[in-house]
């Protein structure tokens, strides 16, 4: 049996290896033209080479960032329309930018973002078009529209991604106060707020065990008012904050999924809840730290043919409250990045006795490591691991009373990745990850009990913006 398991998996991974050899082999000769069409940048200094990645501040957005001298140096019809874009005086700083991606995918056992584990999948597509104005000094609208195809859980339907008013109520040097109303970012960890967007992101897939994908809706954004501020602290550094009221986004089907017990066939309602940040840097920006907190409330109105554990069940609601530890060290040509979870969750007045026993830590951490051969070449190494909960490491407790997989509660990740900014504009991406366990599998993706433990995946990805 474990010959056959061997030589099933040799095959898988020597048939995938040939899919993706060809694939970054196409994606290398397109990445050659692109770079082909593009004047080369002959003022880039060399000593540039060796610059950490800046780091967008709390108070930056997408539409925000800035672009090379480079980029500008382009023809063809669509570079023609972005530099007509350019050159033309918008109306009150108005800023349009965009993005798009594809990824192939394939896998050793289980689905990711589609049928990865036949064949490989192309189900990863992400586009995006988001805009800026500002009207008065110290008013800016911003907005993105964004389509993303990642399995059974998004179907590529456009949809609002952000869209806020944004009123700065005091700026001074480095010093400001400001607020926001609209659709807002979530704001924790280095990562969520511009988690959509390929080029900011460290690999593909995020660490699964902080920024689950099968979860992304409710946790990218929210309806909400929120405050922020940033203040110098001396010599010392910045210290950015923001802290919301929000009405999550919870009428999505993998989140429902992911929260509810065999049995469950009603429907989230939305809750006030609460969103909170604090951020530290260095004036260099080799150090960041920071904390991060969410109290969500979500309610739950049953269907009539509730039943779980043979009890009905009546109107509850889930609260779900962790906290984020992050922290980052910038040098040279290496970055160090790890952040720690420690997630409470709990069903509250089901007067079901299943559900209301329900309340225990999750606990998530990674450890990441980057490299910066030269300005085009990154590669990531990163140690990924999410207990969903601490008390029951293995899931053994959790299989024993309920029958579902032990492997299902726990997900230790191992990830090796390589970037190539190919132009300042296009991106390819490769990673493979060695994975033991499912905990971050999304269960519209894959049947409940037929999952696989230990498995492989492989990802490459070609990204545009402008």
């Amino acid at each position: 049996m474990k010959m056959l398991t061997c030589s099933r998996l040799s095959s898988l991974f020597v048939g995938a290896t040939r899919r993706i050899t060809r694939l970054w082999v196409l994606l290398f000769l397109v990445g050659c033209f692109s770079a082909h069409a593009q004047e080369p940048n002959q003022t880039q200094n060399r000593s540039e080479s060796g610059k950490p990645p800046v780091s967008l501040k709390i108070s930056e957005l997408p539409a925000q960032a800035t672009e090379s001298d480079s980029a500008k140096k382009k023809t063809g019809l669509v570079n023609t329309a972005l530099n007509w874009f350019r050159r033309t005086d918008l109306p009150a700083d108005l800023q349009i930018h965009g993005f798009a991606s594809q990824a192939y995918i394939t896998t050793s056992d289980n689905d990711v973002f589609g049928n990865s584990d036949k064949g490989g999948s192309f189900g990863l597509t992400e586009a995006g078009l988001n805009a800026s104005v500002r009207p008065l000094p110290k008013l800016q609208l911003s907005a993105q529209v964004l389509s993303r195809r990642a399995g059974e859980g998004s179907t590529g339907s456009p949809r609002l991604d952000y869209g806020f008013l944004d009123y700065r109520v005091y700026s001074h040097e480095v010093n400001q106060f400001g607020i926001r109303v609209g659709r807002l970012k979530n704001p924790f960890g280095f990562y969520n707020d511009t988690r959509d967007v390929p080029f900011t992101r460290p690999s593909i897939l995020l660490p699964q065990s902080i920024y689950f994908d099968r979860t992304r809706n409710l946790a990218l954004s929210a309806d909400s008012v929120q405050l922020y501020g940033e203040t110098a602290v001396s010599n010392w550094g910045t210290i950015s904050t923001q802290f919301g009221v929000i009405l999550p986004i919870v009428n999505d089907k993998d989140t429902e999924k992911a929260v509810f017990f065999p049995g469950m066939n009603g429907d989230l309602t939305r809750e006030v809840s609460y969103i909170g940040r604090g951020l530290y840097e260095t004036n260099d920006k080799r150090l960041r730290l920071a904390v991060s907190g969410i109290w969500l409330d979500a309610g739950y109105n049953p269907m009539a043919n509730d039943r779980v554990a043979t009890q009905s069940v009546a109107s509850g609601s889930l609260q779900f409250s962790p906290i984020y530890l992050s922290a980052q060290y910038n040098a040279e040509r290496w970055t160090l990045t790890s952040e720690y979870a420690l997630r409470h969750f709990m069903y509250k007045d089901f007067k079901n006795n299943a559900l209301d026993s329900t309340d225990f830590f999750g606990e998530s951490f990674y450890f990441q490591g980057e490299y910066r051969f030269t300005p085009k070449w990154e590669a990531i190494l990163r140690y990924d691991v999410l207990f969903t909960d601490r008390d029951d490491r293995d899931g053994k407790r959790f299989a024993a009373a309920t029958g579902g997989p032990a492997d299902s509660r726990f997900a230790k990740d191992i990830t090796v990745g390589l970037r190539w900014n190919v132009t300042p504009q296009f991106m390819l991406r490769a990673e493979y990850h060695h994975v033991n366990g499912t905990g971050w599998l999304s269960t519209l993706d894959n049947v409940r009990g037929s999952t696989h433990q230990h498995w492989d995946l492989f990802a490459i990805q070609g990204s545009y913006r402008f």
